[in-house]
């Protein structure tokens, strides 16, 4: 069993029910989550130790978040409580040839305000194997970027392997981007492995080969052998990993992923997937590589558990993915036919 730690903002999500729009809404149905709080949860559905660090605001809201990842096995003694409020987002699910929308209310949160010298970072890591984090967290706040580069750089002291989601988010990218994109730069001399592309890396990095659009040219080319391998050397990771995504409709994909490494590319099994919850599906492909590579070390087995886990998350309404080892396990052996166990 290996232990984890990952770091990063728990919000609020409100989706109106259905698939109604937010004018419709009379009402709105509530979850918690977050990309790294994401992660976590599957790791422990997996079978893993999982602590998740975070600064939460002291009161019901707050103790609501914490109760979220305890029920989900997550160890919470390490999140500091204090500040103004819990972030939020709102999420208006699309369906068939509307896409989904998403409305953040976070400022201010009590993670985007947080200090790094309010987390003891001797006793999160004690022990751990594997740090991970996401290109979210920061660029939420100055504060969040300076806890960021904290942790990655309390982790590689202590040799633990280190993992990060370049997570690109167009509206937390409005503004200041070429500095945004410094911070990010300077953070990747610290970690190993990498969930990404040439397009995320041109988006969060300001990467470039001096020639290609990544941002707005044809997608195969960013995760095509050749630039994949060059955003490795650029920024000397272990194992990048991508997802690849064929949009049908907001209500049905084809579904797969490609891991990169020196050794050379591995694309993995393709699923057609009809999506219930599209949200959180490249935090479940994240944890479930890391829990391969963790487990035995062999990017391709760890790819395929990776796709079944995104693949299965599709399947699950709200951030968080509730299924188990055996269940992703069953996926990428054949079983997924959708019948009923009886």
């Amino acid at each position: 069993m290996a232990k984890v730690v990952t770091m990063g903002e728990i919000l609020l999500r409100l989706s109106p029910y259905g698939y109604k729009r937010f004018i419709q809404a009379e009402g709105f149905d509530a979850v918690y989550g977050g990309s790294e709080a994401n992660v976590a949860v599957s790791l422990a559905n997996y079978g893993d130790k999982v602590s998740y660090i975070t600064k939460l605001v002291d009161n019901p809201l707050g103790d609501a978040a914490v109760a979220a990842l305890k029920k989900n096995n997550i160890d919470c003694s390490h999140i500091v409580r204090g500040g103004r409020r819990l972030g939020i987002y709102f999420l208006e699910n699309g369906c068939s040839l509307r896409g989904s929308n998403v409305v953040y209310d976070r400022e201010g949160s009590s993670m985007a305000e947080a200090a790094e010298e309010e987390f003891k970072w001797d006793e999160i890591f004690k022990g751990a194997d594997l740090f991970h984090t996401s290109g979210i967290t920061p660029v939420l706040s100055k504060n969040c970027a300076k806890i960021t580069e904290r942790a990655l750089k309390e982790a590689k002291k202590r040799n633990i392997l280190t993992s990060f989601d370049l997570n690109y988010r167009a509206k937390l990218w409005q503004d200041k981007v070429s500095e945004k994109q410094k911070i990010m730069n300077n953070l990747m001399k610290y970690v190993d492995i990498c969930l990404g592309n040439a397009r995320d890396a041109a988006l969060v990095l300001g990467y470039s080969d001096g020639s290609t659009d990544f941002i707005t040219g044809d997608y195969s080319i960013c995760v095509n052998r050749e630039n994949m391998t060059k955003v490795i050397e650029k920024y000397k990771f272990k194992y990048l990993f991508s997802s690849l995504r064929e949009n049908i409709s907001a209500s049905d994909n084809k579904y797969s992923a490609l891991v990169a490494s020196e050794n050379g590319i591995y694309t993995g099994k393709s699923y057609c997937i009809h999506i219930v919850d599209r949200v959180g599906t490249g935090d479940a492909l994240c944890a479930g590589f890391l829990h391969g590579i963790l487990k035995n070390g062999d990017p391709r087995e760890a790819l395929e558990f990776g796709i079944a886990s995104g693949a299965l998350k599709h399947t699950i309404q709200g951030d968080l993915n509730h299924v188990s080892e055996e269940e992703v396990e069953k996926i990428f052996h054949g079983a997924g036919t959708g019948k009923v166990v009886r």
